[in-house]
């Protein structure tokens, strides 16, 4: 039996987050922007039909287009968002691919059977049921693999229904309207190179002989053809192997010598990036600190830690260390992370005998505490130490709470 993948992305994911927040924002132009001092890195369809321009940066796009109305990401409220719609699919199918934090693959064999409905009426079943339980507009593709799904989906945006379904008939007469750089895995270089041998449209990508393909793309090469001809060679991943690395930085939004200016937005940054590596269910036995000065110097310390570790106070004490030997007060910062490495999975971890356990399992049991209480909660619900509230900076946007210790 064929298999049937369906691809479900958010349509402008950040903005449409800010969008369910503040029902105020809808219908005007809106852009999501990385930082005060940042670029754009999402638009409503409005903003976009003004001319603005993914990555711009921040000043020019207000100094051009000062109507539209910038909003200062907050990743942590757009991950919320996220694992809602996930859960949703989840729900909906056993076998689910969490791609990014906007898209999914999710495996609709025969799901057609379950729900008493064709493939194209159970996208638009998908789709309803995240608007309604959600708030959020997303786009489908369905299609025999998951890179016909992917060319689906991103042609989904631009249509009536959000929905395309591309079965065995249509899909071959579909990629004849393809350009090859639109294919899923083909960026830039690869579309000169292909534009060298004369290949345009995904139509003739599939015509190429696999002996040429492979001897000139490798096996990627390959296994791009025979997916846009139908065929299901790209798996779907419900357990996507650990990150090898996590980091977490951001500029701030004046620049700044304030030591515990920057010692309290380091703090931040190793919550957020503690968090995300106990969701990854790993410790981390190697950190960095990475501070970028006003003239875009950028300076990197790194250090072994004791023993492998995922909560924040252990983390932070040989950060703020590393911070000490880098930090010189006569010089203004533009930010400031945290870099973690070397991980280990929690569940092959060995007992260290010269590891205080009892410490161990209370460190273990505040880190998932406290992340239980910021996901029913919301962010910063947790304060220990001094903490920065949230109020407006000059240009007038809101800065998310910071939690310290």
């Amino acid at each position: 039996m064929s298999k049937y993948i369906a691809l479900i992305d958010c349509d402008s994911f950040f903005c449409s987050c800010e969008r369910k927040l503040n029902p105020e924002l809808n219908n005007k132009p809106l852009c999501v922007v990385s930082s005060e001092r940042g670029c754009v890195i999402a638009r409503s369809k409005e903003a976009k039909a003004m001319g603005i321009k993914m990555g711009d940066p921040l000043f020019k796009a207000v100094e051009e287009h000062p109507t539209c109305i910038y909003m200062v990401a907050n990743h942590f409220n757009y991950l919320s968002i996220s694992k809602q719609i996930m859960y949703i699919l989840k729900d909906l199918s056993p076998n689910v691919e969490i791609y990014s934090i906007d898209e999914a693959f999710v495996d609709v064999t025969g799901l057609v059977k379950l729900y008493n409905r064709n493939y194209f009426q159970l996208g638009k079943y998908i789709q309803n049921k995240i608007w309604n339980e959600v708030g959020m507009p997303v786009s489908i593709g369905i299609s025999r693999s998951k890179t016909l799904a992917k060319l689906a989906s991103d042609r989904a945006k631009t249509t009536k229904d959000r929905v395309i379904l591309l079965g065995k008939k249509k899909s071959y007469r579909y990629l004849q309207d393809v350009d090859i750089s639109e294919i899923w895995g083909i960026g830039g270089r690869l579309t000169i190179r292909l534009h060298g041998f004369g290949i345009r449209t995904a139509a003739q990508f599939v015509k190429m002989p696999d002996n040429l393909l492979k001897k000139n793309f490798g096996i990627n090469g390959l296994t791009t053809k025979y997916e846009l001809l139908g065929n299901y060679v790209i798996p779907i991943v419900n357990n996507p192997p650990p990150p090898k690395s996590i980091c977490d930085t951001q500029s701030f939004s004046e620049f700044t010598s304030d030591y515990d200016y920057l010692k309290n937005e380091l703090q931040v940054h190793i919550h957020s990036a503690c968090r995300r590596l106990r969701q990854a269910g790993c410790k981390c036995n190697k950190i960095g600190v990475i501070v970028k000065t006003k003239d875009f110097k950028c300076y990197f310390l790194d250090a072994e830690l004791e023993h492998p570790t995922d909560f924040e106070l252990d983390i932070s004490k040989v950060a703020f260390k590393l911070l000490s030997y880098m930090y010189a007060p006569d010089i203004l910062y533009r930010s400031i992370g945290i870099l973690l490495e070397d991980f280990i999975q929690v569940e092959n971890q060995q007992l260290n005998l010269f590891e205080d356990q009892t410490k161990k399992e209370k460190s273990e049991k505040l880190g998932r505490a406290i992340d239980k209480l910021e996901e029913r909660f919301g962010r910063n619900i947790v304060q220990v130490g001094f903490t920065n509230k949230e109020v407006p900076n000059k240009q007038g946007f809101m800065t998310a709470p910071k939690l310290v210790y």
